[in-house]
């Protein structure tokens, strides 16, 4: 009786580094790791994909993907806020006042 030889999956290394730089994007690389998370998880899912199954980790490809994701949504509020206080602070004035 022939029995095929057992399947060996193996995990994506791109979905490692997406989930890696996720949480990276949250502690110390916020633009940047955001943006590695991204296109290594788009990268990873589509090598996934295309492997019919030789490969596993597009649960940590999606992770990776949302951390980013959500730091890159994240920062542009920030941002906005950041930029809505500089112009609300300019149109009060520094000649008001509220300064004197």
């Amino acid at each position: 009786m022939n029995v095929p030889p057992p399947a060996y999956r193996t995990t994506s290394a791109m979905a490692v580094v997406s989930l890696v730089f996720g949480i990276a994007a949250w502690c110390m690389l916020p633009v940047v790791g955001a943006i590695v998370a991204i296109v290594c998880g788009h990268l990873a899912r589509g090598e996934i994909r295309r492997a019919q199954g030789q490969q596993e980790g597009d649960g940590l490809a999606i992770a990776g993907l949302v951390l980013g994701y959500v730091q890159l949504a994240f920062g542009m509020v920030v941002l906005l806020f950041a930029i809505a206080a500089v112009l609300l602070g300019l149109s009060i004035g520094f000649g008001s006042s509220l300064f004197h």
